[in-house]
């Protein structure tokens, strides 16, 4: 934190501590700059989204936080609002928030998107058919798609989380990834355990 304030001569640091504790908060879902801005201004401060932005710039420039760009599949093109942010560590997020345990479905996509960055991937969240794809991972040609879930506990899950990939017609490997220890999958889609697949050495 202090090395963020130092660096960006941030002045009003009440005003950064609380668009840390908004981002935190709200990892791997969707948000725009606005929405911060009128959050804030609900909370009392007033602040501009241009100025949310150059706060939340300083935090990835710091490897505080990572932003996840979103892509339309179809029109093969990458969006400019409403991107995701995952934190680079979850003790952060539970001195910041205290809420990982309550969150487990946010902390486990954070958890894979962590580790999909170390093997190099590059990672966007897949806008398909009004559906959305946790990860899309490029790498050097090769791509791999991950849906990530707490636990498959209901039809109506499964049909949720393998559904998101009914847009996509290409062959490239398709991943729901749980808690649960018994594989469900099916279509030509991977069902794994978190441990299992963080654990693979490679994605086929």
């Amino acid at each position: 934190m202090k090395d963020i304030v130092k660096r960006n001569n941030i002045r009003d640091v009440d005003m950064l501590e609380r668009i840390i504790s908004y981002v935190t908060a709200n990892i791997g879902s969707t948000f725009s700059s606005t929405a911060i801005s009128r959050y804030l201004k609900s909370e009392g401060r007033s602040v501009s989204a241009e100025t949310v932005l150059n706060y939340i710039k300083a935090c990835t420039d710091a490897f505080l936080f990572y932003q996840v760009k979103r892509q339309d599949l179809q029109g093969k093109k990458i969006l400019t609002v409403n991107e995701k942010y995952y934190v680079a560590d979850h003790g952060v997020r539970e001195a910041v928030f205290g809420g990982n345990m309550k969150d487990i479905n946010l902390v486990l996509e954070n958890i894979v998107y962590m580790e999909l960055l170390r093997r190099g991937y590059t990672v966007t969240v897949g806008k398909v058919s009004g559906k959305e794809i946790d990860f899309v991972c490029e790498d050097q040609g090769n791509k791999l798609y991950v849906q990530v879930s707490y636990l498959l506990a209901s039809k109506d899950t499964i049909q949720r989380e393998f559904g998101v990939f009914s847009g996509v017609r290409d062959n490239f490997p398709k991943y729901v990834v749980t808690l649960d220890e018994f594989d469900m999958s099916r279509d030509g889609i991977k069902h794994r355990n978190i441990r299992d697949f963080l654990l693979a050495e490679e994605w086929t």
